[in-house]
């Protein structure tokens, strides 16, 4: 189960509308911009809160992400390159985000630097297909892999 923390961040996440995949041509494109809205507005309330951690961008259709994802310890910041495709049966599958230069660097990841996510996330995910999204994903799986640090 969520903590408190995570339970006011999920919440605080505008929820997805579309039950759209990238296979559902008719359905993506509307998907896609629910993502971005709730992907702004997830980046504004962590400046707002001082806590800006993340920059995503996506390739033209929407499937495949990457950009970079930070954490600020006794005054270093590190700075580590983050990327997923999104899985053709999203959004019931979620996506599988990767911080490739943490590949073995702690038990909390697998082969490639995919963040473990089995335990906590995925049960959370499935309860809420199709209104989570990719700032939801962000949220549960990469914040929480920031921790394994500090």
């Amino acid at each position: 189960m969520a903590d408190d923390k995570t339970k006011k961040t999920l919440g605080s996440i505008p929820l997805m509308k579309t039950k759209a995949g990238p296979r559902d041509r008719d359905s993506w494109p509307q998907r896609l911009k629910e993502e971005y809205q709730s992907l702004i507005q997830y980046v504004q309330q962590n400046k707002d809160n001082d806590n800006d951690w993340f920059r995503l961008e996506s390739n033209k259709d929407g499937t495949k992400w990457f950009g970079k994802c930070w954490f600020i310890h006794e005054l270093i910041k590190y700075e580590f390159e983050i990327e997923f495709d999104i899985p053709v049966t999203y959004p019931t599958t979620a996506p599988e985000i990767a911080i490739p230069e943490l590949d073995g660097k702690t038990a909390k990841m697998y082969r490639g630097g995919k963040i473990c996510t089995s335990d906590h996330f995925k049960p959370l995910w499935a309860r809420n297909v199709p209104k989570f999204g990719i700032a939801h994903a962000m949220a549960l799986g990469v914040s929480h892999t920031r921790l394994l640090f500090n």
